[in-house]
């Protein structure tokens, strides 16, 4: 920063700082008397460890009781004691972006994991932002490659548009968001990692996401051992880099997972804060933030975030709360179906309960005419499997389930993908419309 501007920031600059005292911990919450601050700035906490030495706990205003100031901190509350000094810093969570963070693994601050320090040059920039101006934001007309035949031919994404992925544990969600990450025509993707086990954080970036996948990724990893505001601040950390880099004109992939663990985590906010269970032991805040996370994404007069979202469904309940609210709010869905995943089909999308809500807007209408062919097909081929599989129907009985017969094999194959296999947007394409014409044999 030059001289004239650090003479510009004097007058603005606080002559003291504002302190006050831990007066009470509760659970995951800090009680203190002081300092004087706002919903969401972040304080610091000064602690004497037991060899003598002095650490800083930062911790987030996350409400008030009569006059005590309600904190949640970002790391353990170890060592925390009654009559430690609470200094405000009066901002909330800022982090460093820049191209020079591409390839790296970051936590929920911004900080390498790997413990090496941050490049230099880089642009600070708040977490918590607004979404854009909804008249801003540029129509959504240009198709996105993302590499998997499933979804470029069946459920076309548009540049800008934001998807759900809904499926239990273990159905291959983490793969699917790994082929995309390598696969997709998108400048660079930015992937968040809420909640994952510890041992899953490597595996996904060396085996799934891979070499060539992270060379073109930033990777922000909040694993589930770590507190609740952590989890949360890694969502809000990744939806920042990605608004970095499409505020600069970038086509940016967002992808997250899982969207329900963040929501989890603020419900365990909610609750320690008092506030009452809803749905499903859900609170209110919940509700109230997944909006304001989702809808920050997508376009705006600069640049687009294409986001995925994973969302964990319980029991395989697409109806459960979290998924019902974050269906509402994206642009489309893909269902992982559990039933083929058991039967070996990779991807396990199950093309009749997904939808992309702006395929019509951008796919070729030769295009659109053969993906509902096949979708036609495939429906009338499993509104009769069971009568087909215990021998109840007879062929030449209907043309239209004899047809469906016929084309259920090929259509098995054409959604089928080796995680590793690489598909552009214009084979699926031609190979859909082949498909549909009968020209697969």
């Amino acid at each position: 920063m030059k001289t004239a501007q650090l003479i510009e920031h004097i007058p603005h600059m606080p002559t003291f700082k504002k302190f006050g005292r831990v007066t009470r911990v509760v659970g995951l919450m800090i009680e203190s008397q002081g300092p004087d601050s706002s919903i969401g700035d972040v304080c610091k906490i000064h602690v004497e460890t037991v060899n003598n030495g002095h650490q800083i706990i930062l911790a987030e205003v996350v409400g008030f009781k009569d006059e005590i100031v309600v904190l949640m901190p970002f790391t353990s509350l170890r060592e925390i004691s009654i009559g430690c000094l609470v200094e405000g810093t009066g901002a909330p969570l800022e982090v460093k972006v820049g191209p020079e963070l591409i390839g790296k693994v970051l936590d929920s601050m911004g900080n390498p994991i790997d413990g090496t320090l941050l490049p230099k040059g880089l642009m600070t920039v708040p977490t918590e932002q607004d979404p854009p101006n909804p008249l801003t934001r540029p129509p959504i007309n240009e198709r996105l490659e993302v590499g998997v035949k499933a979804i470029d031919g069946m459920l076309t994404v548009g540049n800008g548009q934001r998807v759900g992925i809904f499926a239990g544990s273990g159905v291959g969600k983490s793969t699917l968001l790994g082929m995309i990450a390598r696969n997709t025509q998108a400048d660079l993707n930015v992937i968040a990692l809420i909640g994952e086990r510890g041992r899953e954080v490597r595996e996904f970036i060396e085996r799934d996401l891979g070499p060539e996948g992270l060379s073109r990724s930033i990777v922000v990893a909040a694993t589930s051992d770590q507190p609740a505001l952590m989890r949360i601040k890694g969502a809000f950390t990744a939806t920042a880099i990605a608004e970095y880099f499409r505020n600069r004109g970038l086509n940016v992939m967002l992808m997250m997972d899982s969207v329900t663990r963040v929501a989890m985590a603020q419900r365990e906010i909610g609750l320690a804060t008092g506030e009452p269970p809803a749905q499903k032991g859900y609170t209110p805040s919940v509700f109230a933030i997944l909006p304001k996370l989702l809808e920050r994404t997508g376009t705006n007069e600069k640049g687009s975030i294409t986001a995925f979202y994973t969302v964990l469904v319980d029991g395989d309940d697409m109806n459960e709360p979290i998924a019902d609210t974050v269906r509402g709010i994206l642009d489309g869905h893909i269902v992982l179906d559990r039933n083929l995943a058991n039967k070996g089909q990779y991807p396990a999308i199950n093309v009749l309960k997904s939808v992309s809500r702006l395929m019509n807007h951008v796919a070729e209408p030769e295009h659109k005419k053969a993906a509902e062919r096949l979708r036609e097909l495939y429906y009338t081929y499993d509104k009769s499997e069971d009568l087909i599989n215990i021998g109840a129907y007879k062929r030449g009985t209907s043309r239209e389930i004899d047809e469906a017969i016929h084309y259920e094999p090929l259509i098995t194959t054409y959604l089928k993908q080796g995680y590793l296999d690489k598909v552009t947007l214009e084979e699926s394409v031609n190979e859909l419309i082949s498909l549909s014409n009968g020209g697969v044999n």
